[in-house]
């Protein structure tokens, strides 16, 4: 653990903030925030975020620091406003990053069908990344949508969502660097890359890699993120085309949790229609950074038709429980990713896999780590999923036992329940 603090945010100490606000394009709410449970704190002993502290994100807001916003460029000020006060964000209605369409973020001389023809395997081949003018103009145009469509949470904040249909869609929540954040009651639409680069030499065939993460937990201690709703909304991988014989991807993550981040609890999210969702730790050569850090708590979300990462796992102590997985019929490729020095503890989670789909590729072995993965359920029935999974897949065995018991848990359910309890509990505007 690290040091225990005696300060948190607003919470405990006293303000001594400036009477005005801040010139903005935001409505300053004139009702008490708690009213829309915006000044909520994580409970004690609720997963790690509760640990060291706590995590309270911007419950000690002033009135002046309290915002209703309805446009992405208002969120943008209001996160950007009065550097260092704690502020309660409240979204009323839905969000667009991308409103302008993809045209709008084009550096001039850019052209697709010039790209597509230009790097064609048949012409680039597939030995060599793609290099020169309308690569260089894609990274350009790439640049100008990131510039536009992530915006920078600061610590002691809470953004929540208000009223019906509050969410964000084309947007990416940066958390990079600070301390004290809580997102709930949002629903996130999955930003869309306009740009997708192509990689000749990334596997066998080829592929079309994207940026832009829902959300982005990067090198930020104490994360509460609840009640969330992540999905590819209106542009689901299945509506994407495809060159070059392989789909053109244009979503990455829904939620990374990377690069040295700590104490992050994500409780009672649904996470739905994706592919690559949910990854804890970026890279196998990050140790230095994230060793001894990456400890992340998963209880009460749901994980419907997703592909994989739920989550991946490298270097975190990260402990998933009482989650409901509702495994897609087809492209399955597993749930739990056991990474670089992974120390992951998955109990009394519910799975519900179709027919055709073995419990074994609940679990996929990346790394030698060990797991903890006892008291779950799989359609119904108690299935020890580690040795289903090395009795079917002997050429990748699991260890058993990852070597620490988790202790911050508040609420625990019977598995069998959760289908039922959280399919009217779980995701954005279902908080009781």
């Amino acid at each position: 653990m690290t040091t225990t603090r005696t300060r948190r945010g607003a919470v405990r100490r006293s303000l001594t903030l400036l009477a005005g606000c801040t010139a903005l394009v935001v409505a300053v709410t004139s009702a008490p925030a708690s009213a829309a449970g915006a000044r909520d704190v994580l409970p004690p002993r609720d997963g790690w975020a509760s640990a060291d502290g706590g995590t309270t994100g911007g419950a000690g807001a002033d009135r002046a620091h309290t915002y209703t916003v309805t446009t992405w460029g208002q969120l943008r000020a209001a996160l950007a406003d009065d550097p260092g006060a704690p502020r309660v964000i409240k979204v009323k209605g839905t969000l667009n990053a991308t409103a302008a369409g993809c045209a709008a973020f084009e550096a001039d001389g850019y052209d697709f069908d010039r790209y597509l023809a230009d790097y064609d395997p048949a012409v680039w081949g597939r030995d060599t990344p793609v290099s020169g003018a309308q690569e260089d103009l894609r990274a350009a145009s790439a640049a100008r949508q990131g510039a536009a469509i992530k915006a920078y949470v600061p610590a002691d904040t809470t953004i929540v969502g208000v009223g019906r249909n509050a969410g964000i869609t084309g947007g990416s929540l940066q958390i990079q660097g600070v301390d004290n954040v809580v997102v709930r009651d949002l629903t996130l639409e999955s930003p869309l890359d306009c740009f997708p680069q192509w990689d000749p030499t990334d596997g066998a065939t080829g592929a079309w890699n994207s940026e832009y993460d829902s959300m982005v937990v990067h090198g930020s201690t104490h994360v509460w993120v609840d009640h969330n709703t992540f999905t590819d909304g209106a542009h689901p991988d299945s509506s994407l085309p495809s060159y070059y014989g392989e789909i053109y991807q244009q979503h990455d993550g829904e939620l990374d949790v990377v690069r040295g981040a700590d104490l992050v609890t994500a409780s009672w999210n649904v996470f739905a229609d994706h592919d690559k969702t949910l990854m804890i730790g970026n890279s196998d050569s990050a140790g230095a950074t994230d060793r001894g850090k990456l400890r992340v708590t998963l209880h009460h979300n749901v994980f419907r038709d997703i592909v994989e990462r739920a989550p991946r796992v490298r270097f975190g102590q990260v402990d998933a429980y009482n989650n409901h997985y509702i495994v897609p019929a087809g492209g399955y490729q597993y749930s739990f990713g056991i990474g670089q020095e992974s120390r992951l503890v998955a109990q009394k989670n519910a799975f519900t896999l179709p027919d055709g789909v073995s419990a074994a590729k609940i679990l996929k072995k990346w790394k030698e780590a060990p797991v903890t993965a006892d008291a779950n359920y799989v359609n119904g029935r108690r299935v020890d999923l580690i040795a289903v999974h090395n009795a079917e897949l002997p050429e990748e065995t699991l260890a058993s036992g990852a070597g620490w018991t988790p202790s911050l848990r508040t609420r625990v359910d019977d598995p069998r329940k959760l289908p039922g309890l959280l399919a009217h509990q779980a995701g954005a505007g279902k908080r009781r």
